[in-house]
């Protein structure tokens, strides 16, 4: 059916992942942020590589393990030309994994801001449906309902009625599916009764 408005939402964290951590100089547990910066220490054939953190406070460092003892010629030749050049694409990847940095620190703090991009991939003439494909360059612990709240002209309470009445659908699919966090590749339909709801709510997810 030709009744279908689809867009993708392109979701970037405005700010990665932080530890927080013991800081020797400041004798009390503090937020770190990255330096953007790689070291790297040979030994012999083995490699150890390490992203540089600095306290908020007071610059003290913590070294953020990447790997260790790790073979140098099992390490790809274009990862190890980015490490010793700190290329932003490949030190942003490593900020943002949130997983590899919780198993590092016991403590991290999430930022819930993000920078949207909405790209349209189809605009029906009369669009009744709207399907909203998330993109994710890097992991967010923002919940879905709090994305689409931020986003869209509805309550997250809103939000959890339409979902319960099959007006707004999440795949893959899950009973909570809103109260999860974002993940890429997640499509978002709705098929809402509402016809003046369904219009405001176009628009908002056009960006409008």
């Amino acid at each position: 059916m030709c009744d279908i408005l689809h867009l993708e939402w392109t979701a970037t964290p405005k700010t990665p992942p932080r530890p927080i951590l013991a800081c020797s100089g400041c004798g009390v547990s503090r937020p770190f942020r990255s330096s953007g910066r790689i070291r790297l220490n040979a030994n012999g054939k083995r490699l150890d590589a390490w992203l540089i953190y600095k306290c908020f406070y007071c610059d003290g460092t913590w070294n953020r393990p990447i790997f260790e003892r790790q073979n140098v010629r099992a390490i790809d030749p274009a990862v190890l030309e980015a490490m010793q050049a700190s290329t932003p694409d490949f030190v942003s990847r490593i900020e943002f994994d949130a997983q590899a940095l919780k198993a590092r620190a016991s403590r991290i703090e999430e930022s819930d801001g993000i920078d949207m991009r909405r790209t349209i991939l189809r605009c029906d003439a009369d669009w009744r449906r709207i399907a909203i494909t998330l993109a994710q360059p890097y992991p967010t612990g923002l919940r879905l309902d709090r994305l689409l709240a931020a986003e869209l002209p509805l309550s997250r309470s809103r939000l959890q009625v339409l979902f319960e009445t099959g007006e707004i659908r999440v795949a893959p699919e899950r009973k909570d599916a809103l109260k999860r966090g974002i993940r890429h590749g997640t499509l978002i339909t709705l098929d809402l009764r509402d016809e003046a709801e369904r219009i405001a709510i176009g628009r908002a997810a056009m960006g409008g």
